[in-house]
């Protein structure tokens, strides 16, 4: 077993906690056979979400591939939580909470179900108690406001080098309803996309709402939807639900908790409010906090990453959905090419056909790919990979460039605030207002 922390480039994204860095981080784990087979994962990068990686490795070397289930559910087991979270603390590394363990418990999962696809010749849909349902799904467009990287000193990729379209437009400021429209005919351009998301919670919600409105405009054919990372109070949402119902196929976390009431008591009563649907990858992110959602009736489309949730159990959420009149989706972060695979296969093993369009951050990645021949977007889906596994093969020089990478930053934890400091002085986090609004 090998954890390889790598790192990658990224835009000025805006989004309710800052500015995307110039540089993102994720872990790839590297699992190798007795017969030489290679098996990979790839999951968001932390310092306790390694250090708990290092901590598994016994449970998994040495290992049985016919014996996956035990050996995962050894990373699962009360006494292993307790024991990974006793010595996190011994060591005095960040806390340790359920989101990294499940982190690291995903990159594993994904690794070995690669690896035991490969010894079945079986695509990992197969693996998954659906079973391969499609050979491709229909993902999204990723829309962000852009910063103007000019106002800082950080490396941000400037994107002179590239044609006109998709791969230049990327890196530019886009601040208002206009840029965004031309950042969307570009992505339709270069992907076919049929459905779009503005990641929101930056500008006023009105802003945010013209920018919706001016997409559809643009697209009518188009699905398109607004996430507000739940920075909108419970009397805005309501009023911007009404005024976009009948337009968007749903709204994702449009309020939170305030008040005294929780996330999922606020979007109970949102739904009741303006009859548009919910989806969420805030209020329902484990089997405790779905349960409660679902009994309040707050939520349409839990939103089951399987860097979060794992692939299995984000397959079982994708069955729950499937039984219980829900919707299927995904939720997503950037990412190299090894979780796209991932999301094709988990996408591709959803029972049913009450599926949204899943959320993928590639579009702001493509061209860094850590594999040979990373998995394709095209007309807006998604395309499984041919071959067993996961159907990818690592390119091994660009993993160990992208480990350079990861071993010249001086700061390698995420933080959105730092370029936030440049567009507005003494920035801060705050979860009820939108990043620009201050």
């Amino acid at each position: 077993m090998r954890i390889v922390p790598v790192a990658g480039y990224d835009s000025m994204l805006l989004n309710i906690g800052g500015a995307h860095n110039c540089v993102f981080t994720r872990i790839i784990v590297i699992l190798t056979d007795s017969a030489g087979h290679t098996g990979v994962g790839e999951t968001p990068c932390h310092a306790s979400t390694l250090q708990l990686l290092a901590q598994f490795r016994p449970l998994i070397e040495g290992s049985s591939l016919l014996r996956l289930n035990a050996t995962l559910s050894q990373l699962f087991s009360s006494d292993a939580r307790q024991q990974q979270t006793s010595h996190t603390n011994d060591i005095h590394i960040p806390q340790m909470n359920p989101e990294k363990f499940y982190n690291a418990a995903a990159a594993i999962e994904a690794a070995l179900l690669d690896l035991q696809g490969k010894l079945f010749n079986l695509p990992v849909a197969d693996l998954l108690a659906s079973g391969k349902q499609r050979d491709r799904i229909p993902v999204l467009g990723y829309l962000f406001y852009i910063a103007d990287r000019k106002l800082t000193n950080m490396h941000y990729r400037s994107g002179d080098n590239e044609q006109d379209g998709w791969f230049r437009l990327r890196h530019e400021a886009a601040m208002d309803s206009t840029a965004v429209v031309r950042l969307a005919e570009a992505a339709v351009e270069q992907y076919g996309f049929r459905d779009f998301k503005l990641k929101g919670g930056v500008q006023a919600g009105e802003v945010e709402v013209e920018t919706v409105e001016a997409l559809l405009s643009r697209f009518p054919e188009a699905r398109v939807t607004v996430d507000p990372n739940a920075s909108w109070s419970l009397e805005e949402a309501i009023r911007f639900g009404k005024q976009l119902a009948g337009k968007v196929p749903y709204l994702e976390d449009p309020c939170g908790a305030e008040q005294g009431y929780s996330g999922r008591e606020t979007l109970a009563e949102f739904r009741r409010a303006t009859g548009v649907p919910v989806a969420t990858n805030m209020i329902a992110n484990d089997w405790r906090q779905l349960h409660h959602a679902l009994q309040l009736n707050a939520i349409d489309i839990p939103l089951a990453d399987p860097h979060f949730w794992t692939m299995r159990n984000a397959n079982v959420v994708a069955q729950l959905c499937n039984e219980w009149g829900l919707t299927t989706g995904c939720h997503s972060n950037n990412h190299f090419d090894i979780s796209l695979a991932m999301v094709a296969h988990l996408g591709a093993a959803a029972p049913g056909d009450r599926q949204t369009a899943f959320d993928t951050h590639w579009i702001w990645q493509d061209g860094q790919q850590l594999t040979r021949q990373p998995p394709q977007i095209r007309d807006g889906y998604l395309e499984l990979p041919p071959g067993p596994g996961l159907g990818i093969e690592l390119d091994m020089e660009r993993v160990e460039q992208a480990h350079a990478l990861y071993n010249a930053l001086p700061d390698k934890n995420r933080n959105d605030a730092l370029g936030m400091q440049f567009l507005i002085d003494n920035w801060r986090y705050d979860a009820k207002r939108p990043s620009l609004v201050r």
